[in-house]
This record gives structure tokens, sequence and C-alpha cells, in this order.
């Protein structure tokens, strides 16, 4: 009667523990791995289900490989075309900007403010490296500031007014 029992029981706690077995929900069709001068990479071709799972320190995909990549980088050469002579700040921008110009010589070069729709708002010539243009008064918007040398655009700026 006691070894019975015993079977009996090894049975229930066999069948209650393939309930509780989880496992994947579809098996690939086709796989393999493939290997060149770059380097070795493991494929799954058919797979129909998977569970992508975010966390805060990542994301998980489980039942699909996913790549994996290092980047180093060596060093970043000088880039000896990109010329900063025009800067605009604060953008945002909530009362004022400032709209600095390190090229040598001013005359004949201008700035126009312009409304998302294209309407001129104000129109200046520059006198001096540093201009401040007051936004006090206008409406939170996207607004366009464009910099101007014998009517040639030489820079435009897209400024967000809070």
């Amino acid at each position: 009667m006691q070894k019975t029992k015993v079977k009996i029981s090894v049975l229930l706690f066999l069948c209650i523990g393939l309930f509780s077995v989880q496992a994947q929900e579809g098996l690939p069709a086709a796989g393999g791995n493939a290997s060149g001068s770059g380097g070795t990479v493991s494929f799954s071709v058919g797979q129909t289900n998977y569970i992508t799972s975010t966390g805060v320190s990542g994301s998980v995909a489980a039942g699909v490989q996913q790549p994996y990549e290092i980047s180093i980088i060596i060093g970043i050469e000088e880039a000896n075309n990109v010329c900063l002579y025009y800067s605009v700040y604060p953008n945002p921008v909530i009362d004022e900007i400032t709209l600095k110009v390190e090229k040598d010589d001013l005359t004949n070069m201008s700035y126009q403010l312009y409304d998302i729709g294209g309407k001129l708002l104000e129109n200046k010539m520059l006198t001096e490296r540093e201009t401040t243009i007051f936004m006090k008064n206008m409406l939170p918007a996207t607004y366009f500031l464009r910099i101007s040398l014998n009517d040639n655009e030489m820079k435009l700026f897209k400024i967000i007014k809070n």
C-alpha cells in the first residue's frame, strides 16, 4: 500500500511539473553559421513568434538571435572645410537671442527674421560682431533667421521661441 502511494505521488508531481515547464513556441525552419573574412554570424530562418522584454538596463528579445557590434574609434580627423562663422544662442529662446558673426568684413551683411509662414518680421544691417535680437513680444513658435551678404544667403537658422 505504501509503495502504491509513493508511485502515485511521484506520478502526480511529474504531471504537475510537465504543465509548468516553458519552452519556445516555435521552431525555426532553417539556420546555421556563416563565416567570412569579416567575421562569423549565426542565423535562423522562420522564427514566427518572439517576445521582447524591456527594462531599465536594456532589452531582451527571447527566441531571436540579435546582432551585437562593438565599434572602436581610433581617431577623428580635423574637419578642414567646416567654418563656423555664424552662431545664434540661446536656442530655444525666451526673451532675446544673440547673433555672433566671426567673419572679417561686415559690409553689406544683414539679417532677416521670418515667421513659419515666410512673413518678414525684421530686416536689419549688421554693424557689430554680436547683435541682440529681441523676441520677448513674439508668440511661441518656430522662426527662421537668415544671414545674408549682398542679398545672398550665407546661413539660415531655425529658431524656436518658447
